[in-house]
């Protein structure tokens, strides 16, 4: 590595982490003027506000906006090499624009396994005191399912809630089926079926059960019934933010039960999985763009360059908003959507590339 590697690393790193501190400051200081109503309506200690919402608070929004603030780092310190001739004395001296691009590789795939760390392993275990605060002393932040649920609780066991509410962990027009393969063993229904935290039991009103061994079958009815079923009230709360709260493995397993189970909300989770993956890629593709836009000199300067690389991110966001509303609310599977950004702009990377000054 030479000299010139490390002047530019650190002039990456450096511009990066300097704006990524900047915008923190900013952006807790409106999240303060935004949320002090709640931390005096509910009298949050400022010692858990600091330490329990804020610190966690820190390394999710610098996963969050790593690769937009990587671009624009690129952009902003490259631009002013150009300006300044430092790209062509670096051309003339014989190193090829290629080999320049080595420290900047070296810095994106730093920031890349960072925010790949990042958003699989440290922010999960933040988010838990992140979000216990925000339950306490802001709101809950649970959401809950529709009406008309339909689950697999077990392979070959299912289960049908005309409606469940959450708040008396009570549900109406319930019925579990079993199958052998594709035969009707076993069926239960009821009108009514409630959870008894105490005992850890359901209790049904007004069943119907009706047990099938081939040819014989035998059905019993009753006014009440306690059950041990394997679904708690738990399971019909609806929450996607808990996916935050998930490390890599934990969301994996989490996705197989869903699938499992015939959640129709599964793709949600696929597409956070895939994201985590995703995003780390993005931060190299940018990178590249934004030397092959930067490093020539223009009579705009750093204006110019900062402007179009504005623009070419939030095309890039867009993009990716669009593509995960497609696979959320449409056909399109949660791989390719979360891919088809990188891909696209994988290929702008390389035709900037080529036409770029050496």
């Amino acid at each position: 590595m030479r000299t010139i590697d490390l002047y530019i690393i650190r002039k990456f790193l450096g511009t990066f982490f300097f704006t990524m501190i900047l915008l923190i400051f900013i952006v807790i200081v409106f999240d303060i003027s935004e949320k002090i109503d709640d931390f005096l309506k509910h009298d949050a200690p400022v010692s858990a506000i600091i330490f329990s919402y804020y610190l966690n608070f820190v390394p999710y929004f610098i996963n969050l906006f790593s690769y937009l603030l990587t671009f624009i780092a690129v952009i902003f310190f490259t631009s002013r090499m150009a300006s300044d001739s430092e790209i062509v004395a670096i051309l003339s001296s014989g190193i090829s624009f290629r080999r320049m691009l080595f420290p900047y590789f070296v810095s994106a795939t730093v920031l890349g396994l960072l925010s790949f760390f990042l958003a699989n392993f440290l922010i999960p275990y933040t988010n838990r005191s992140m979000f216990a605060f925000e339950k306490q002393y802001i709101k809950d932040q649970r959401t809950f399912t529709e009406q008309n649920i339909h689950k697999q609780i077990s392979p070959g066991t299912f289960i049908y809630l005309e409606n469940f509410n959450i708040d008396t962990d009570a549900g109406w027009k319930f019925t579990l089926e079993k199958f052998n393969g594709r035969e009707l063993v076993y069926k239960l229904k009821a009108e009514r079926i409630e959870w008894d935290s105490l005992r850890k039991v359901w209790k049904l009103s007004n069943y119907f059960r009706r047990h099938i061994a081939g040819i014989t079958e035998s059905i019993s009815t009753g006014a009440k019934l306690d059950t041990v079923l394997s679904f708690k009230p738990a399971d019909f709360i609806e929450d996607i933010e808990e996916v935050k709260t998930m490390n890599y493995f934990v969301l994996r397993k989490h996705i197989k039960e869903k699938i499992m189970r015939g959640d129709p909300d599964v793709i949600k989770y696929q597409v956070k999985k895939y994201e985590r993956i995703a995003s780390p890629f993005a931060t190299i593709i940018l990178t590249v763009i934004g030397v092959s836009v930067s490093s020539r000199k223009v009579r705009g300067g750093i204006g110019f360059h900062l402007g179009l690389g504005l623009a070419l991110t939030f095309i890039y966001i867009l993009f990716m908003q669009v593509f995960t509303v497609f696979a959320t609310f449409g056909d399109l599977p949660a791989l390719p959507a979360v891919w088809i950004p990188n891909i696209i702009f994988g290929f702008i990377a390389f035709f900037l590339l080529k036409i770029a000054p050496k």
